[in-house]
């Protein structure tokens, strides 16, 4: 809970406590750990299919993979999101990355 001094106590409890405290009695985070990672992977969820194509297609090119290999690479990730967007061709997945 925040203290804000213009507005006096905040006492709505922060999304998702029930899931932090979940994590600080069992793992061997603390508080602001726990907080930090539930924030992390709420944010990996959020992205949007074009923001993780366009993301995975760096990440893998820095590795020195090929377009095609990068591309059948990510159509084979795609499904595996938490929510699955529909199937992309190669064709597909380059007009994300280069418009």
């Amino acid at each position: 809970m925040l203290d804000r001094p213009d507005r006096g106590a905040d006492l709505r409890p922060a999304p998702h406590d029930d899931l932090v405290d979940h994590l600080v009695r069992s793992t061997p985070l603390q508080r602001g750990e726990a907080t930090r990672v539930v924030l992390d992977v709420l944010a990996y969820f959020d992205e949007t299919t074009e923001g993780f194509v366009r993301r995975r297609h760096r990440e893998l090119q820095s590795q020195g993979l090929r377009n095609d290999a990068i591309f059948e690479r990510i159509r084979l990730e795609l499904p595996h999101r938490a929510v699955s967007p529909p199937d992309l061709s190669p064709r597909q997945l380059r007009r994300l990355v280069y418009g």
